[in-house]
């Protein structure tokens, strides 16, 4: 009897501690009815630190770059227009001369004794025409004599001039003054009509043409600044003016030649140079954002809004850009002045998101200084 009882002692305790399968179903359809502590989700989320930039209003150029190429203020090639020997040169190379100046001489030996004879035989028909003229006072003479040795005196000094002219040829000067190029000849030589005997630049000034294109006719005007630069001197920048514009478009290119007049007093500057240009168009203002703030969606570009409020919080805007320069870029449509942007940190936001200004972008080495101070109290919180 006891080992009966003991039995059924022990089935009564394990009825009493199981839960029958449906009353077990029953609690735990309603354990997930239950609420349960919040999700992370649901719970505030943080303010992000972000760098922001004020939309300004601010003075924009549009820069025109165009290649250039230099020109000497006067040029030209001095050549002979007759065959000759030369027989004297009067500079060397790079000689600066004078206007006028007889550079090179061609034997004029010959020239010259056909001057004399032709002044000879005018003498001899300046004698004859006296004679007649005498005659003629003393009603002794004929008319006609006397116009005939008068004929013959105007031809004498019509040769003279002719022989005279020919003897000029045989002398190059200097039409203006300036530099003269390298010497390629030497006393001896024989030149021909058309040989090239010395080159001459005058290199005070000098011209800068380039072509820019034909749709800037509008705002293109004398007087615009420009700087050029050079690979020979990539240290310095030349400044000047445009001076000119061009009266033809070329059908081809559609582009305009323009020309300035960089001053050389130095110079340093050669014909022939390559430059680069770069033409201010007229100042105006513009809305400019830095760059960095830029968030590319495509082919459209967006920015972080900054909205007010506690906390403020960013929503994207889609903007219109227009010119790009150095670190900041022109905004046609989607902001207005005054309305804050972030600049760094658009990557750790999303819509809506709680955001804190940490620092004013206004300049890379203020951003960095204040990245490293937050850094630092991060990590000294992190420690504590």
């Amino acid at each position: 009897m006891t080992t009966n009882s003991a039995a059924r002692e022990r089935f009564t305790l394990g009825r009493e501690t199981r839960l029958p399968p449906l009353l077990a179903l029953a609690l735990c359809v309603i354990a997930t009815w239950l609420p349960g502590p919040p999700p992370a989700s649901a719970q505030e989320t943080p303010p992000v630190a972000v760098i922001g930039a004020t939309v300004m209003a601010s003075t924009w150029q549009d820069p025109v770059e165009a290649l250039g190429t230099l020109r000497a203020d006067e040029s030209v090639t001095l050549s002979s227009t007759l065959t000759g020997t030369v027989s004297a040169l009067n500079f060397e190379d790079g000689d600066e001369v004078a206007a006028n100046q007889w550079l090179v001489q061609l034997d004029d030996a010959q020239a010259q004794a056909e001057l004399r004879a032709a002044q000879a035989l005018l003498g001899q028909r300046r004698s004859a025409l006296n004679r007649a003229q005498q005659l003629q006072d003393r009603n002794l003479g004929v008319r006609a004599t006397l116009e005939d040795n008068a004929a013959l005196v105007k031809q004498s000094e019509a040769e003279i001039d002719a022989i005279r002219a020919r003897l000029a040829d045989h002398r190059l000067q200097a039409p203006f003054a300036g530099t003269v190029g390298l010497r390629e000849i030497s006393v001896g030589a024989l030149v021909t009509p058309g040989t090239e005997l010395v080159t001459l630049d005058k290199l005070d000034t000098m011209k800068l043409d380039f072509t820019v294109p034909a749709t800037l006719l509008s705002v293109l005007h004398p007087g615009l600044t420009l700087s050029a630069t050079t690979p020979s001197y990539p240290a310095q920048v030349f400044r000047a003016e445009v001076a000119t514009l061009g009266t033809r478009i070329d059908p081809i290119s559609r582009s305009l030649v323009v020309r300035a007049n960089l001053p050389n007093p130095n110079g340093r500057l050669l014909p022939g140079m390559l430059m680069e240009v770069q033409l201010n168009q007229p100042a105006r203002e513009a809305l400019t954002i830095p760059e960095s703030a830029l968030v590319p969606d495509g082919e459209r570009q967006t920015v972080w809004l900054i909205e007010p409020g506690q906390p403020a919080h960013v929503t994207r805007r889609e903007v219109t850009t227009g010119e790009r320069r150095q670190g900041e870029v022109e905004i046609i449509a989607g902001l207005d002045g005054g309305q804050r942007i972030v600049t760094h940190g658009t990557l750790k936001v999303r819509e809506g998101d709680p955001v804190e200004l940490v620092a004013e972008d206004v300049g890379e080495g203020d951003i960095r200084d204040v990245l490293e101070r937050q850094r630092r109290a991060t990590e000294s919180r992190a420690s504590d």
